[in-house]
């Protein structure tokens, strides 16, 4: 059963707490907020200054963090009451989740980087991987370290990877903040593609350079 929404309830980084009054909480339309709810298959950009929590309400949303206040719930769930079991099935077919340090693996090449995710989950055939790598332009970097890569490159690699499998929400935490304009089309279309042809939503979060979707919300954090 697919995912449909996820809710925030007055959630607000512990480390901001008695900074109502003050930046960034006063004019966030994420923090603090009765209900900030994202609903599936919509997009959602999330254009924040550095140090306002971004990386945070990615975190937050995928489990990987607990140090807020308020309530997240998905489809009407405290996501605090979900166990290892939930998170393990969620973070296999629900949340899709790149996070903005990559986490790719420098001593492996970049298709091996893509295969210890897809063979977790045998979303893609190689063909498959092999097309959307040359879709980025990356089909003759597939063999090369990811180390050895720029860092834009490597930004690409890591959207790739977060791409395979199945999802209802994809978190993206500033996932073209190295890419020119061009190569932000070219993940845009293909993050877009992907997330229509699964009927998902779309949760990116920004600092300048946006993601290039054709249609989102945008909510200053």
């Amino acid at each position: 059963m697919k995912l449909n929404n996820i809710s925030l309830k007055r959630v607000l980084p512990v480390v901001f707490r008695g900074s109502e009054g003050e930046e960034p909480v006063a004019s966030s339309e994420v923090w603090l907020r009765e209900e900030v709810r994202f609903e599936r298959p919509e997009a959602y950009i999330i254009e924040a200054e550095s140090g306002t929590g971004k990386s945070s309400l990615c975190a937050y949303i995928y489990g990987a963090r607990t140090d807020y206040d308020g309530t997240i719930e998905m489809d009407g769930r405290d996501i605090r009451t979900l166990g290892i079991d939930d998170w393990c099935e969620l973070r296999r077919t629900q949340l899709a989740y790149l996070p903005q340090e990559m986490r790719l693996f420098g001593e492996l090449t970049v298709m091996e980087n893509i295969e210890v995710k897809n063979a977790l989950t045998g979303f893609l055939t190689h063909d498959e991987i092999m097309e959307r790598l040359r879709e980025l332009e990356l089909d003759g970097k597939a063999s090369r370290k990811a180390a050895q890569l720029s860092v834009g490159q490597q930004q690409r690699v890591a959207i790739v990877r977060a791409l395979c499998q199945p999802f209802s929400f994809l978190l993206i935490d500033e996932p073209v903040s190295h890419l020119d304009a061009r190569n932000n089309a070219a993940v845009g279309a293909m993050i877009a593609r992907e997330a229509a042809r699964q009927e998902a939503s779309v949760i990116a979060t920004s600092v300048g350079n946006k993601i290039s979707l054709p249609s989102f919300r945008l909510l200053n954090l």
